[in-house]
């Protein structure tokens, strides 16, 4: 605007407090920006009016026409004054809409090619739209397509129908009730099976989309479900790991990992699968480190399956193992180097040969864990250290590979 002028206070959005372009009623009939309260209820995940603190019932906004009418007759009033006429906003997708494109889709393949197009466009317009498709059943939709496998039908020339679905499904962002509702689905074959199967088998796209789903999945999984867990879960995720198919696909793997392993049953299925190798070649790995997120996770892992008998002799087979976890001590993060320290006295405690001892003391673990004592760490990070220190005193203390200053540090 070039000169000030009052605008009714009315047109404000009470959230955005600028002039409302696409205004609509919430079932509290206070009256929003579209883009503001969708912002509010979807993306901040709230449920309560911002102005009377009761909750929103309904997520269905009704658009208040008379008010947007007023709004560009004022605005058009004052064009002099620089203000400029929005233009009326274009009426959101509804329900019925997406129901009947369900439907149709039924009755050929040509029809299912042109419904999923059709949902494509419609998932890239706005977020409102995804709740929308999600109350017309479109999740259950795209989890049948993906479920029966369907790939033989082309859905253009370098995909098909199947890797489309999942693509949708996952740009979806669908909620957590519906994951559930997908994964307790009790007709066809069940959605992780079906996941894992294209990890098995799939593109490298799919492979990665289907990664992303079902880490979303498990991640609101019952423990029942987590625990009897198919080992060839197991084996496709670590797969995925070693592929290195994609920084989203690795990390996503990785979440896996960390959510499914503090279950006894499953840590012997993930050692079984190859996981501790893996963990350490990515640790190895100094790309794979420019990210501390990766990292700490893989240590998370590498903690949790040392835990058990079978994870810490397959540990201690890889000739890099005890390096490699010295070296990340004080290197990523607190959580990392915490997680590292829980490794070495989980191996330190139950497998500690004169050869092992020596590993340690050799390739600067023992000094790692002095120096862990001095600086500013967590204090049970600090407590697992001081632990494994006054454990092998004897062999470590009076070792003349120990620096001197590092002598001066070991606790008593």
């Amino acid at each position: 605007m070039d000169e000030e002028i009052e605008i009714p206070p009315f047109f404000l959005c009470p959230i955005s407090l600028e002039i409302m372009k696409d205004p609509v009623i919430v079932s509290t009939g206070i009256t929003y920006d579209r883009d503001s309260i969708e912002k509010w209820l979807f993306s901040g995940k709230k449920n309560s009016c911002p102005v009377t603190k009761q909750d929103i019932t309904d997520a269905d906004l009704t658009p208040n026409h008379t008010l947007r009418r007023l709004i560009q007759s004022w605005c058009t009033l004052n064009a002099s004054y620089g203000v400029e006429r929005f233009p009326t906003p274009r009426p959101p997708i509804c329900k019925s809409e997406i129901e009947k494109l369900i439907k149709d889709s039924a009755s050929s393949h040509q029809n299912q090619v042109k419904c999923l197009k059709r949902l494509r466009q419609i998932v890239s317009e706005n977020k409102t739209n995804k709740r929308c498709l999600e109350a017309a059943g479109v999740p259950e939709f795209l989890a049948t397509i993906v479920s029966n496998n369907e790939s033989q039908n082309v859905f253009d020339s370098s995909m098909s129908l199947t890797d489309e679905a999942l693509s949708l499904l996952y740009h979806l962002e669908t909620s957590e009730t519906v994951l559930k509702n997908l994964l307790n689905k009790k007709k066809g074959r069940d959605i992780v099976s079906s996941l894992i199967n294209i990890m098995q088998r799939g593109m490298y796209e799919s492979r990665a989309y289907a990664t992303l789903l079902l880490k979303n999945i498990l991640e609101v999984a019952e423990p029942m479900h987590i625990m009897n867990l198919k080992p060839l879960v197991f084996t496709e995720v670590v797969q995925i790991l070693e592929d290195r198919i994609s920084h989203k696909a690795t990390k996503a793997a990785l979440h896996i990992l960390v959510n499914i392993c503090p279950w006894g049953r499953n840590r012997h299925k993930a050692v079984e699968a190859g996981a501790i190798y893996v963990m350490i070649e990515l640790l190895m790995d100094e790309s794979f480190s420019s990210d501390r997120r990766g990292p700490e996770m893989a240590m998370v892992v590498l903690d949790l399956l040392c835990q058990c008998a079978e994870g810490r002799a397959e540990f201690l087979n890889h000739g890099a193992a005890i390096a490699v976890v010295c070296k990340k001590i004080l290197r990523i993060s607190q959580t990392a180097s915490d997680r590292a320290v829980r490794v070495l006295l989980s191996v330190g405690r139950f497998c500690a040969t004169p050869a092992l001892l020596h590993e340690m003391l050799q390739l600067g673990g023992v000094s790692k864990l002095c120096l862990v004592l001095q600086v500013n760490c967590g204090s049970k990070t600090k407590e697992k250290a001081k632990e494994l220190l006054k454990l092998h005193a004897r062999v470590w203390k009076d070792s003349p590979c120990l620096p001197r200053n590092m002598i001066l540090a070991y606790p008593s």
